[in-house]
């Protein structure tokens, strides 16, 4: 059976958000909630959070998963919060470990771990699980970050940030452990799939000349129509097409929050002796 699939989009972000749930069972899961936030009061709200808690209800749909692809950089995951609400494990790739003991050490933050942990469950690539009757696969796509993962649940393929609209091209591969040339592979790995194996974006950015935001492709189209890696570019040229094209970019407005939540798995870091939260800006770090 099919997979129910709807897309929730956070314009502030440019954040895709899925809830994707199994027909039969209405047993459901979550792909990339935002948390959202304001950086210039450091306030917080769940408003994208409960409209997907809301739809779920309405349509009778219990949550069990909250799945992240990655430890993201452009905003901060609602997933902690989402696991209070329905007591949803988070799940996450195995090398987000590796991601942990880098930023353990650029924010001097002892209490992050290097095990996974918060994290639920640590998914390797090519293992599966179950959202009620659907099968999930876990495919492991670094290059943007080493700990990114797809998921691939029948003919839908849900790719975080690994790629883009055809239109838009691909990811950064710049960020602490990222890697062009691993980027390339892990888009050619997706692109093996058949052609008209759908592809659900984590971001869109509106490339010019085109009027709305969109979410959804197929491997067909990406083959043929990516700007940056259709068939015919190499993975040398591609390497030194992103790489060129990074050193261009600058870091992205939520990146310091974001990951300091992220990798606590959409926790806030402890309260200091006031009882407060801070999160930390290293200076001259990144």
């Amino acid at each position: 059976m099919s997979p129910d699939i709807k897309a929730f989009f956070d314009p502030a972000t440019f954040t895709a958000s899925y809830l994707v749930a199994d027909p039969a069972t209405r047993k459901a899961a979550v792909i990339d909630p935002v948390l959202d936030f304001d950086p210039k009061s450091g306030r917080t709200s769940t408003k994208s959070a409960d409209a997907i808690l809301a739809d779920a209800r309405q349509r009778g749909f219990e949550i069990e998963w909250i799945l992240e692809t990655h430890a993201h950089a452009d905003h901060l995951s609602a997933g902690a919060y989402l696991k209070e609400k329905t007591g949803a494990k988070i799940a996450i790739g195995e090398h987000i470990k590796q991601v942990q003991a880098v930023f353990r050490g650029i924010f001097n933050a002892k209490d992050i771990n290097t095990d996974g942990t918060p994290f639920d469950r640590l998914l390797k690539d090519g293992e599966t699980f179950r959202i009620g009757g659907l099968t999930v696969e876990v495919l492991h796509t670094p290059g943007h970050t080493p700990a990114c993962i797809s998921y691939k649940i029948g003919d839908n393929v849900f790719v975080g940030d690994t790629l883009f609209m055809p239109d838009y091209g691909t990811a950064r591969a710049d960020f602490p452990g990222g890697d062009a040339r691993n980027l390339y592979r892990s888009i050619k790995r997706i692109l093996s799939l058949p052609d008209d194996t759908v592809l659900w974006m984590c971001h869109d950015y509106k490339a010019p000349n085109r009027e709305n935001f969109v979410w959804k492709t197929t491997v067909g189209e990406e083959r043929a129509r990516n700007i940056h890696v259709h068939e015919g570019v190499s993975e040398d040229e591609f390497v030194a097409m992103r790489t060129a094209r990074d050193k261009t970019l600058g870091m992205p407005v939520l990146i310091l929050p974001s990951v300091q939540v992220n990798v606590r798995a959409g926790h806030m870091p402890p309260p200091e002796d006031d009882g407060n939260i801070y999160l930390k800006v290293p200076v001259n770090r990144l």
